[in-house]
């Protein structure tokens, strides 16, 4: 009786968002290896000139999370848990949805930006890293792969080591939205045991992912999409201030 009280007091597109998340987590976890591959190869979301990019990629990748550690799934769905929650009420369970997904493929596109953007400094640093070759030499292989079908098609091969999966981006437009309506609600992090305002928490994780995103531009990769959650973040901060504009908000948000 407890577990179902619980379980009826989240609003049904949170719920159920974590409930998809969680059954196409667990299908890449339990399946055999070979095909748990497949799926994140066909829903993950791949740079839009990679060989393996498919354009549903753009909504599927955020329901897909990795599987060789269970801390990325837990935290953006006890962030959504946390969050979606009170917005799903103030928002309502059509439009939170919207916002969700809509957040979700902003921080795509956002990301296929950066990868636009990068892809090829960064080939050129694993070309040159794991065949001995210096900047330029590696530079010259890959300009020249444009010039016929044959280095175009290996040139697309070697760009599906562009993938990211998550809801991670969805997750960061949630609380973008949540300090924007909750500006002053208290927050508490892990180990700090202060309340820091909600506002200044999502001011200080979008610094944060924007330093760490130029310091991966330049080089220093985590393997953590920044931008991507960025993008989350733009993309909701955009549809929060329209419907401020619009007026759907009433009250003291």
């Amino acid at each position: 009786m407890q577990g179902n009280s619980f379980l009826s007091q989240i609003p049904p597109v949170t719920k159920n968002l974590i409930i998809i998340n969680l059954i196409v987590w667990l299908a890449m976890f339990v399946l055999p290896r070979h095909l748990g591959a497949e799926l994140e190869t066909f829903g993950g979301l791949h740079y839009f000139r990679a060989a393996d990019f498919n354009p549903v990629q753009i909504f599927t990748y955020m329901f897909m999370h990795s599987t060789g550690s269970f801390a990325h799934i837990f935290f953006n769905m006890f962030s959504l848990w946390m969050f979606g929650m009170a917005l799903e009420r103030t928002l309502g369970s059509a439009r939170f949805l919207f916002y969700y997904v809509s957040c979700g493929v902003g921080a795509a596109l956002i990301q296929e930006l950066t990868w636009a953007l990068t892809w090829e400094d960064t080939l050129v640093r694993l070309l040159a890293t794991h065949n001995s070759l210096d900047y330029p030499e590696a530079r010259h292989i890959i300009t020249s792969a444009l010039t016929d079908s044959e280095g175009k098609a290996w040139l697309a091969r070697n760009l599906n080591i562009f993938v990211t999966i998550g809801a991670s981006g969805a997750v960061y437009g949630i609380l973008l939205a949540f300090g924007m309506l909750f500006p002053n609600a208290p927050l508490y992090l892990f180990f700090i045991p202060v309340p820091i305002k909600a506002k200044w928490m999502v001011i200080g994780m979008g610094a944060i992912e924007i330093l760490i995103g130029l310091s991966e531009a330049a080089g220093r990769s985590d393997g953590v999409a920044h931008f991507a959650h960025l993008g989350g973040m733009i993309f909701g901060f955009l549809i929060i201030l329209y419907w401020k504009k619009k007026g759907t908000f009433h009250g003291g948000y």
